[in-house]
């Protein structure tokens, strides 16, 4: 089994910063792309930020020289440093990872977080 699982939303004004952690566990062999997504109350999911396995980054027009996508490939996590946080960013935000495990590496398959909420209030 393979799980992603998310840490570092709550609660924050605007202006402020936070740093969400997705951290993937399991029996795993390999990791492609990660990204982020947010899904805002009445609203679709909507890519955030992606980042490859070489560091190559993409980010939303929104969140484009506020928000950092970094990763470990060692620790087999994906990080979203967000900075000056508009209230615009509330939403529940999920880990989204590229995975091939051990019983089958030559598969890629999406894996999601459970989801972490990051309210930021005006």
């Amino acid at each position: 089994q393979v799980q992603l699982v998310e840490s570092g939303g709550g609660l924050v004004q605007a202006g402020g910063s936070l740093r969400l952690s997705c951290a993937a566990s399991g029996s795993i062999f390999s990791i492609n792309n990660m990204g982020w997504y947010r899904q805002a109350p009445g609203k679709q999911r909507e890519l955030v930020a992606a980042i490859t396995r070489g560091g190559i980054t993409n980010y939303a027009n929104s969140v484009k020289g506020r928000f950092t996508i970094s990763r470990d490939n060692a620790k087999s996590t994906v990080y979203l440093q967000m900075d000056s946080l508009k209230p615009e960013d509330t939403a529940v935000y999920y880990c989204n990872a590229a995975i091939a495990t051990m019983s089958d590496s030559y598969t890629y398959l999406e894996r999601w977080g459970q989801g972490t909420l990051v309210t930021v209030s005006s």
